[in-house]
């Protein structure tokens, strides 16, 4: 199955260089040049992953990311000359996958595009009859439909991301049960935990931003001094 790759960047060259490497690797591409042309490409396309520039001029990557997050499913990786911490943050933090800086080297994005596809599409593909799960994980008020990869809270509707589904799956499976950041990243990011970044904790805030009512004093996705994070019912007083 081909999958078609999104880039959107102002800067023509940058583009055509990016479509010639996906195009190598037998990747469909289309591409917008500012935010409003690639919202208007996401709604009438399917899209299997966005390739993001933050400074464009009207909508720009940021605004852009909070509309998919706010709307869509897939993955999204920002390319960009802003590198400094903050931008990295705000941009991981709004909602998107991956994060890379200009310049940078093509052969570089298609590995990362490759990672994230793969995480994505193995997430959602087909599992083995023996493995397959109950079609949704309850705990409380909270429901997370696995076909649909959506959370459910009292009825009320919240559409996550890839790593956000992927993150509350597993609290869902041991509900109080508590995860340090070594355990989250491993099970979540399939990947060997070398260093303490703040990776897991932007993940741990952007699901309690769409999880709480008030995410700084979270109800369900609490905080273990010390230890880690565990998963509890609203109903619990624990």
């Amino acid at each position: 199955m081909t999958r078609t790759i999104l880039l959107v960047d102002d800067e023509e060259e940058i583009v055509e260089l990016l479509r010639i490497f996906l195009e190598k690797e037998n990747y469909a591409v289309k591409e917008a040049g500012n935010g409003e042309e690639a919202w208007d490409l996401l709604q009438r396309e399917h899209i299997d992953l966005a390739l993001i520039d933050i400074m464009m001029p009207g909508m720009d990557g940021y605004q852009l990311i909070s509309r998919i997050r706010e709307k869509l499913r897939l993955p999204v990786i920002i390319v960009s000359a802003k590198t400094g911490d903050i931008d990295k943050v705000t941009g991981l933090g709004l909602g998107a996958d991956d994060f890379i800086a200009k310049p940078f080297s093509p052969i570089e994005v298609v590995a990362r595009i490759q990672a994230q596809l793969r995480r994505y599409y193995d997430l959602l593909g087909a599992q083995p009859v023996a493995e397959i799960k109950p079609a949704r994980s309850i705990c409380g008020s909270l429901q997370l439909d696995h076909e649909s990869c959506m959370l459910y809270r009292e009825n009320q509707s919240i559409v996550l991301g890839p790593l956000e589904y992927k993150l509350l799956n597993l609290f869902m499976n041991a509900p109080g049960r508590i995860y340090t950041k070594k355990q989250i990243y491993e099970a979540v990011w399939n990947e060997p935990y070398l260093e303490d970044s703040n990776t897991v904790m932007v993940q741990i805030s952007r699901l309690r931003d769409k999880l709480e009512d008030d995410p700084r004093h979270p109800r369900y996705l609490r905080t273990i001094k010390g230890l880690g994070y565990k998963l509890v019912s609203q109903e619990s007083s624990e």
